[in-house]
Protein backbone atom coordinates (compact mmCIF):
# COMPACT_ATOMS: atom_id res chain seq x y z
CA UNK A 1 0.00 0.00 0.00
CA UNK A 2 0.67 3.47 -0.47
CA UNK A 3 -0.70 6.69 0.84
CA UNK A 4 -4.30 7.11 -1.37
CA UNK A 5 -5.26 10.31 -1.94
CA UNK A 6 -8.75 10.85 -1.41
CA UNK A 7 -11.84 13.57 -2.78
CA UNK A 8 -15.19 14.54 -1.25
CA UNK A 9 -17.28 16.41 -3.06
CA UNK A 10 -20.56 17.82 -0.61
CA UNK A 11 -22.99 19.58 -2.91
CA UNK A 12 -26.39 21.00 -2.65
CA UNK A 13 -28.33 18.94 -5.13
CA UNK A 14 -30.80 19.33 -7.93
CA UNK A 15 -34.52 17.80 -6.48
CA UNK A 16 -34.87 14.94 -9.24
CA UNK A 17 -33.48 16.71 -12.19
CA UNK A 18 -30.61 14.33 -13.30
CA UNK A 19 -29.25 15.77 -16.24
CA UNK A 20 -28.70 19.43 -13.83
CA UNK A 21 -26.93 17.30 -11.32
CA UNK A 22 -24.78 15.29 -13.67
CA UNK A 23 -23.72 19.05 -15.21
CA UNK A 24 -23.19 20.61 -12.07
CA UNK A 25 -21.10 17.41 -10.89
CA UNK A 26 -18.78 17.25 -14.23
CA UNK A 27 -18.30 21.23 -13.20
CA UNK A 28 -17.38 20.35 -9.54
CA UNK A 29 -14.68 17.64 -10.62
CA UNK A 30 -13.07 19.44 -13.01
CA UNK A 31 -12.69 22.51 -10.65
CA UNK A 32 -10.70 19.62 -8.01
CA UNK A 33 -7.29 20.69 -9.74
CA UNK A 34 -4.89 18.13 -9.55
CA UNK A 35 -4.54 14.78 -9.59
CA UNK A 36 -6.82 12.52 -6.73
CA UNK A 37 -6.96 8.39 -6.69
CA UNK A 38 -10.68 8.12 -5.57
CA UNK A 39 -13.88 11.09 -6.01
CA UNK A 40 -16.62 10.22 -3.71
CA UNK A 41 -20.14 11.64 -4.24
CA UNK A 42 -22.79 11.35 -2.23
CA UNK A 43 -25.74 9.44 -2.11
CA UNK A 44 -28.35 9.38 -4.75
CA UNK A 45 -26.36 12.13 -6.33
CA UNK A 46 -28.03 13.20 -9.80
CA UNK A 47 -31.68 13.13 -7.77
CA UNK A 48 -31.72 13.76 -4.24
CA UNK A 49 -33.29 11.07 -1.60
CA UNK A 50 -36.36 10.59 -3.30
CA UNK A 51 -39.26 7.98 -3.66
CA UNK A 52 -39.86 8.28 -7.15
CA UNK A 53 -37.97 6.06 -8.48
CA UNK A 54 -40.66 4.56 -11.27
CA UNK A 55 -40.24 8.06 -13.18
CA UNK A 56 -36.38 8.51 -12.10
CA UNK A 57 -34.89 5.01 -12.54
CA UNK A 58 -32.15 4.24 -14.80
CA UNK A 59 -31.03 0.35 -16.05
CA UNK A 60 -27.83 -0.06 -15.89
CA UNK A 61 -24.94 1.07 -18.81
CA UNK A 62 -26.89 4.20 -19.66
CA UNK A 63 -27.01 7.67 -18.49
CA UNK A 64 -25.18 7.57 -14.76
CA UNK A 65 -23.22 4.69 -15.83
CA UNK A 66 -21.31 6.16 -18.61
CA UNK A 67 -21.00 9.68 -17.21
CA UNK A 68 -19.02 8.21 -14.06
CA UNK A 69 -16.98 6.13 -17.12
CA UNK A 70 -16.76 8.96 -18.81
CA UNK A 71 -15.48 10.93 -15.26
CA UNK A 72 -13.24 7.63 -14.26
CA UNK A 73 -12.00 8.08 -17.70
CA UNK A 74 -10.69 11.31 -18.09
CA UNK A 75 -9.64 12.11 -13.93
CA UNK A 76 -7.51 8.32 -13.48
CA UNK A 77 -9.84 8.01 -10.47
CA UNK A 78 -11.90 6.01 -8.83
CA UNK A 79 -15.57 7.32 -8.86
CA UNK A 80 -18.31 6.32 -6.47
CA UNK A 81 -21.46 7.78 -5.67
CA UNK A 82 -25.34 5.77 -5.33
CA UNK A 83 -28.37 6.08 -8.03
CA UNK A 84 -31.79 4.80 -8.24
CA UNK A 85 -31.50 1.76 -10.22
CA UNK A 86 -33.76 -0.34 -12.29
CA UNK A 87 -33.43 -4.05 -12.32
CA UNK A 88 -35.82 -5.72 -14.01
CA UNK A 89 -38.36 -3.95 -12.53
CA UNK A 90 -37.13 -3.62 -9.15
CA UNK A 91 -35.72 -0.41 -7.74
CA UNK A 92 -32.31 -0.33 -5.63
CA UNK A 93 -30.62 2.76 -4.55
CA UNK A 94 -27.04 1.46 -6.25
CA UNK A 95 -23.56 2.87 -5.34
CA UNK A 96 -21.72 2.09 -8.44
CA UNK A 97 -18.03 1.61 -8.55
CA UNK A 98 -16.77 2.65 -11.53
CA UNK A 99 -13.03 2.64 -12.33
CA UNK A 100 -11.30 4.33 -15.45
CA UNK A 101 -11.04 1.79 -18.43
CA UNK A 102 -14.86 0.86 -17.71
CA UNK A 103 -14.47 -1.80 -15.17
CA UNK A 104 -16.97 -1.23 -12.39
CA UNK A 105 -18.83 -3.30 -9.46
CA UNK A 106 -21.64 -2.55 -7.63
CA UNK A 107 -23.45 -2.37 -4.36
CA UNK A 108 -26.96 -2.25 -2.95
CA UNK A 109 -28.08 -0.22 0.32
CA UNK A 110 -28.70 -3.10 2.59
CA UNK A 111 -30.93 -1.03 5.29
CA UNK A 112 -33.61 1.16 3.42
CA UNK A 113 -34.31 3.72 5.76
CA UNK A 114 -38.27 2.99 6.97
CA UNK A 115 -38.97 5.95 8.58
CA UNK A 116 -39.30 7.35 4.50
CA UNK A 117 -40.94 4.19 3.93
CA UNK A 118 -37.59 3.72 1.64
CA UNK A 119 -38.39 -0.36 2.08
CA UNK A 120 -41.84 0.65 0.36
CA UNK A 121 -40.44 1.53 -3.12
CA UNK A 122 -37.03 0.00 -3.21
CA UNK A 123 -35.22 -3.25 -2.14
CA UNK A 124 -32.52 -4.35 -0.12
CA UNK A 125 -29.08 -5.36 -0.95
CA UNK A 126 -27.58 -8.67 -0.05
CA UNK A 127 -23.89 -8.68 -0.50
CA UNK A 128 -21.33 -6.39 1.07
CA UNK A 129 -18.65 -5.10 -1.34
CA UNK A 130 -14.74 -4.43 -0.47
CA UNK A 131 -12.83 -3.78 -3.63
CA UNK A 132 -9.31 -2.59 -4.15
CA UNK A 133 -7.87 0.44 -5.96
CA UNK A 134 -3.89 1.71 -5.75
CA UNK A 135 -3.72 -1.68 -3.24
CA UNK A 136 -6.38 -0.10 -0.48
CA UNK A 137 -8.81 -1.87 0.05
CA UNK A 138 -12.01 0.09 0.27
CA UNK A 139 -15.60 -1.07 1.28
CA UNK A 140 -18.53 1.37 0.49
CA UNK A 141 -21.68 1.49 2.13
CA UNK A 142 -25.41 3.87 1.91
CA UNK A 143 -26.78 6.21 4.48
CA UNK A 144 -28.22 4.46 6.59
CA UNK A 145 -26.10 1.90 6.54
CA UNK A 146 -24.05 3.14 9.00
CA UNK A 147 -26.33 2.67 12.16
CA UNK A 148 -25.96 -1.32 11.94
CA UNK A 149 -22.20 -1.89 12.89
CA UNK A 150 -22.50 -5.97 12.12
CA UNK A 151 -22.76 -5.44 8.42
CA UNK A 152 -19.84 -3.59 7.70
CA UNK A 153 -17.50 -5.39 10.75
CA UNK A 154 -14.13 -5.38 9.92
CA UNK A 155 -12.94 -8.93 9.99
CA UNK A 156 -9.49 -10.38 10.36
CA UNK A 157 -8.14 -13.06 8.34
CA UNK A 158 -5.79 -15.13 9.64
CA UNK A 159 -4.22 -16.90 6.76
CA UNK A 160 -3.59 -13.82 4.85
CA UNK A 161 -2.99 -12.02 8.20
CA UNK A 162 -4.92 -8.90 7.48
CA UNK A 163 -7.82 -7.14 7.89
CA UNK A 164 -10.68 -6.86 5.65
CA UNK A 165 -10.61 -3.37 4.30
CA UNK A 166 -8.90 -0.42 4.89
CA UNK A 167 -11.12 2.68 4.06
CA UNK A 168 -14.96 2.41 4.93
CA UNK A 169 -17.03 5.03 2.91
CA UNK A 170 -20.37 6.49 3.90
CA UNK A 171 -22.30 8.56 1.03
CA UNK A 172 -25.84 9.36 2.62
CA UNK A 173 -28.32 12.29 2.49
CA UNK A 174 -28.12 12.41 6.17
CA UNK A 175 -30.42 15.22 7.28
CA UNK A 176 -29.63 18.06 9.36
CA UNK A 177 -31.93 16.66 12.50
CA UNK A 178 -29.90 13.84 13.25
CA UNK A 179 -26.17 15.34 12.43
CA UNK A 180 -24.88 14.31 15.87
CA UNK A 181 -25.71 10.92 15.19
CA UNK A 182 -23.90 10.91 11.85
CA UNK A 183 -21.04 12.71 13.38
CA UNK A 184 -20.78 9.97 16.26
CA UNK A 185 -21.46 7.00 14.49
CA UNK A 186 -18.88 8.02 11.89
CA UNK A 187 -16.25 8.09 14.48
CA UNK A 188 -17.68 4.81 15.88
CA UNK A 189 -16.95 2.83 13.18
CA UNK A 190 -13.17 4.49 12.32
CA UNK A 191 -12.76 3.15 15.46
CA UNK A 192 -14.40 -0.84 16.34
CA UNK A 193 -12.81 -0.89 12.60
CA UNK A 194 -9.36 0.23 12.48
CA UNK A 195 -9.49 1.80 9.75
CA UNK A 196 -10.01 5.09 7.77
CA UNK A 197 -13.17 6.45 7.33
CA UNK A 198 -15.01 8.57 4.70
CA UNK A 199 -18.62 10.04 4.80
CA UNK A 200 -19.92 12.54 2.23
CA UNK A 201 -23.32 14.14 2.92
CA UNK A 202 -24.99 16.27 0.73
CA UNK A 203 -26.09 20.16 2.07
CA UNK A 204 -29.17 22.25 1.01
CA UNK A 205 -32.80 21.74 0.71
CA UNK A 206 -34.94 18.84 -0.75
CA UNK A 207 -37.87 18.84 -2.38
CA UNK A 208 -39.23 17.60 1.02
CA UNK A 209 -37.63 20.33 2.61
CA UNK A 210 -35.76 18.22 4.73
CA UNK A 211 -32.27 19.66 5.45
CA UNK A 212 -29.24 19.10 5.04
CA UNK A 213 -25.91 20.78 6.75
CA UNK A 214 -22.93 18.39 5.38
CA UNK A 215 -20.81 17.08 7.62
CA UNK A 216 -18.96 15.41 5.44
CA UNK A 217 -15.68 13.72 7.19
CA UNK A 218 -12.79 11.70 7.28
CA UNK A 219 -11.73 9.97 10.31
CA UNK A 220 -8.87 8.44 11.90
CA UNK A 221 -8.29 4.49 12.52
CA UNK A 222 -8.13 6.44 16.20
CA UNK A 223 -11.46 7.62 15.61
CA UNK A 224 -10.43 11.52 15.65
CA UNK A 225 -11.72 13.80 12.66
CA UNK A 226 -9.04 14.58 9.95
CA UNK A 227 -11.56 16.99 8.75
CA UNK A 228 -15.43 18.08 8.86
CA UNK A 229 -17.14 20.16 6.26
CA UNK A 230 -19.59 22.21 7.80
CA UNK A 231 -22.96 23.51 6.01
CA UNK A 232 -20.71 24.29 2.82
CA UNK A 233 -20.95 23.43 -0.72
CA UNK A 234 -17.43 22.51 -1.51
CA UNK A 235 -14.66 19.97 -1.97
CA UNK A 236 -11.99 18.66 0.06
CA UNK A 237 -8.81 16.20 -1.02
CA UNK A 238 -6.89 14.54 1.64
CA UNK A 239 -4.26 12.17 1.67
CA UNK A 240 -4.75 9.26 3.96
CA UNK A 241 -1.06 7.50 5.19
CA UNK A 242 -1.00 4.15 4.81
CA UNK A 243 2.46 4.10 6.91
CA UNK A 244 0.22 5.28 9.81
CA UNK A 245 -2.62 3.12 9.53
CA UNK A 246 -0.43 -0.17 9.66
CA UNK A 247 1.68 1.36 12.59
CA UNK A 248 -1.58 2.19 14.46
CA UNK A 249 -2.87 -1.66 13.55
CA UNK A 250 0.46 -3.17 15.01
CA UNK A 251 0.95 -0.87 18.28
CA UNK A 252 -3.03 -1.52 19.14
CA UNK A 253 -3.95 -4.59 17.75
CA UNK A 254 -8.00 -4.97 19.07
CA UNK A 255 -9.04 -7.16 16.19
CA UNK A 256 -7.39 -10.40 17.17
CA UNK A 257 -9.60 -10.54 20.40
CA UNK A 258 -13.00 -9.70 18.40
CA UNK A 259 -15.52 -11.93 18.94
CA UNK A 260 -16.99 -14.65 16.03
CA UNK A 261 -19.95 -14.43 14.29
CA UNK A 262 -22.70 -15.07 11.72
CA UNK A 263 -25.21 -13.74 9.48
CA UNK A 264 -27.91 -14.93 7.29
CA UNK A 265 -26.06 -15.39 4.49
CA UNK A 266 -22.87 -14.31 3.20
CA UNK A 267 -22.23 -10.36 3.46
CA UNK A 268 -18.73 -10.21 2.10
CA UNK A 269 -17.54 -10.10 -1.85
CA UNK A 270 -13.76 -9.49 -1.25
CA UNK A 271 -13.07 -9.16 -5.17
CA UNK A 272 -16.79 -8.27 -5.82
CA UNK A 273 -17.91 -9.08 -9.24
CA UNK A 274 -16.37 -6.95 -11.57
CA UNK A 275 -17.66 -5.85 -14.98
CA UNK A 276 -16.76 -4.21 -17.93
CA UNK A 277 -18.11 -1.30 -20.12
CA UNK A 278 -17.56 -0.83 -23.19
Amino acid sequence: MTDLNITIIQSDLHWEDIGANLAMFEEKIWGIGGSTDVIILPEMFTTGFTMAAPRLAEVMNMRTTRWMRQMADQTGALILGSFICNVHDRYYNRLLWMEPGGNFRTYDKRHLFRMAEEQKTYSAGESLLIGTWKGWRICPIVCYDLRFPVWCRNRYDHASRRLSYDLLVCVANWPTARIEAWDTLLRARAIENLCYVAGVNRVGTDGNRIEYNGHSAVVSPKGEPIFTLEGIDTSKSIVLNAHSLQAYRDKFPAYLDADEFSIDFEPYETSGYLHGLS
